[in-house]
């Protein structure tokens, strides 16, 4: 498995782990954890315990867009070595937007959301980029012959 799609893993469970977060700050309410009716314990909460749940939405958000660009970027065979840095960087990126989020570092907050955006568009224009195959099934699915071979695996 690449990096890329590792990258994805990780970035797919930080949700989850900003759920227990805000989870924590829901214990501490008044009357403690509700479970009944956990979507109005958590329109009260104020504070790092609202933007903990903030930031849990805003990582779902951003899952999205990084899930399309390392699809993207593996479906057409993104250079390796740039596709795995800019998927690392969009990782720690998350990691310190979640934490700026609840810690209410608006500025830093947004700039990292930014660098993240960054990595995403970074994933397709390496996807873009034009590649030299020399898969002879490549070459005949592209010759003027109309030969549709699928291109192996390198």
């Amino acid at each position: 498995m690449t990096i890329p799609l590792w990258c994805l893993f990780i970035v797919s469970l930080l949700p989850y782990g900003l759920a227990g977060a805000g989870n924590y700050y829901r214990l501490k309410s008044p009357g403690g954890l509700d479970n009944q009716n956990p979507r109005t314990q958590i329109a009260k909460l104020e504070g790092p315990g609202a933007r903990a749940y903030a930031a849990q939405q805003n990582a779902w958000e951003a899952l999205g867009l990084f899930t399309a660009a390392v699809v993207i970027n593996h479906l057409a065979h993104g250079e390796p070595q740039s596709s795995a840095l800019a998927a690392m960087i969009f990782v720690v990126a998350r990691l310190l937007h979640a934490v700026a989020y609840i810690r209410n570092w608006d500025k830093a907050r947004t700039g990292i959301f930014c660098i993240g955006l960054i990595c995403c568009i970074v994933l397709v224009v390496l996807a873009a980029q034009p590649k030299q195959h020399s898969d002879v099934a490549f070459d005949k699915f592209n010759s003027d012959e109309g030969g549709m071979s699928v291109r192996s695996e390198p």
